[in-house]
């Protein structure tokens, strides 16, 4: 299940192909991907040469009873991680669990750089409260996307 802990590209398809990844985040990041990837394209002046874009997972592990815990402290989180995201940072972000998931075992979230995942661990209130057990951040080269 946490095939992102030593993520190689072939982890990685595995991983978004599982139940275990949303296919609305697959769906969203790859649509971003694609828009980043077009932009900087045309905005650089560094050439497609210089290899696909990159990436940065962020990937959570969560406490069993993360729903009774989290109450106090959702509206923080997944305000910073909005925060973010309108920033231009964090590109998609949310749970994930077994299907049907009712109670998520952690969650997934795409940046445009290491720095931001790192800045969203650090302030993340989940992570103060101890409801994330474990975390990895992984540089992501994004590959393939869908063609327009």
């Amino acid at each position: 299940m946490w095939g992102l802990m030593a993520c190689s590209r072939a982890a990685l398809v595995a991983f978004t192909s599982s139940t275990s990844c949303p296919q609305s985040l697959i769906m969203s990041t790859r649509s971003r991907a694609a828009q980043l990837s077009s932009s900087a394209a045309s905005a650089s002046s560094t050439s497609i040469a210089d290899g696909p874009p990159k990436q940065y997972l962020l990937q959570y592990e969560y406490v069993p009873d993360i729903v009774e815990k989290r109450g106090p402290h959702r509206e923080a989180h997944l305000g910073l991680a909005q925060q973010l995201a309108n920033e231009g940072k964090c590109l998609a972000g949310g749970p994930f669990g077994p299907v049907p998931m009712q109670i998520p075992t952690g969650a997934l979230f795409v940046f445009v750089d290491e720095h931001s995942a790192k800045q969203f661990v650090e302030q993340d209130p989940y992570v103060g409260a101890g409801l994330v057990t474990k975390h990895s951040i992984q540089e992501w080269t994004v590959a393939i996307t869908k063609k327009e």
